[in-house]
């Protein structure tokens, strides 16, 4: 093969593939994680974004990530201008401490701009992300949870960050109720916490995942600097 119709081939195949650098990281904390790093962090902070999975994806196999959610939007062609982070739970629920652990990695290992560091997850990770924020929101801007629920005594704690609950109405799985009442809580509070609701009419547990195929969540995210 000549050196031109190498180059040639070359050039489409990173054409067509991007520069992804997606790659997984184990054995670092305790939950193994996928991350991609855009090509200018090296040169420029780049914002955060975590991403945390329901149940279906529980287990000890990295790939079952990339079946819904921000991976799966990225695998589909999706660019998103942040280190993206999506760790995998073995079993059980999220463990904030754990997630903070994944976090504060990520921030020894590469050029983080903490003013910009966001989580969003669905089902249960919908609920991890409003546990994590409720425990350790003084470490992250904002958050999206979807169709998940959290704890009512977190309330005051999520009141000091920008907060999107989104929640199917026809979800048979997680009842609108757990969005609610966090939402309650935290409106209790304080009634001009910077949360939204939004309710999803005719979204059920499964097709609410469409949002991370659109452009609304990672708008609204990346909107959002701490001061």
């Amino acid at each position: 093969m000549k050196l031109k119709s190498f180059y040639i081939i070359l050039f489409i195949l990173t054409s067509a593939f991007g520069f992804s650098q997606l790659k997984t990281i184990t054995n670092k904390t305790t939950y193994p994680f996928w991350i991609n790093v855009p090509d200018k962090e090296s040169t420029e902070k780049q914002p955060v974004l975590i991403f945390l999975h329901g149940k279906s994806l529980s287990g000890t196999n990295l790939n079952r990530v990339r079946r819904y959610g921000v991976l799966r939007a990225m695998d589909k062609g999706r660019k998103i201008p942040a280190i993206v982070v999506a760790p995998q739970l073995a079993k059980g629920s999220w463990n904030p401490d754990k997630v903070l652990e994944v976090l504060e990695y990520v921030k020894k290992n590469y050029n983080v701009d903490e003013s910009r560091i966001y989580v969003c997850g669905m089902s249960l990770g919908g609920y991890g992300t409003l546990h994590f924020a409720g425990k350790h929101a003084d470490k992250i801007t904002a958050a999206v949870a979807i169709c998940g629920g959290g704890n009512v005594k977190d309330g005051c704690k999520l009141a000091t960050i920008p907060l999107w609950i989104q929640h199917g109405d026809v979800d048979y799985i997680v009842p609108m109720s757990e969005s609610k009442k966090v939402v309650d809580a935290i409106k209790k509070c304080d009634e001009n916490a910077d949360v939204t609701l939004t309710i999803i009419k005719g979204g059920n547990h499964g097709n609410v995942e469409r949002l991370f195929h659109e452009d609304a969540m990672y708008d609204w995210l990346f909107q959002q600097k701490r001061e």
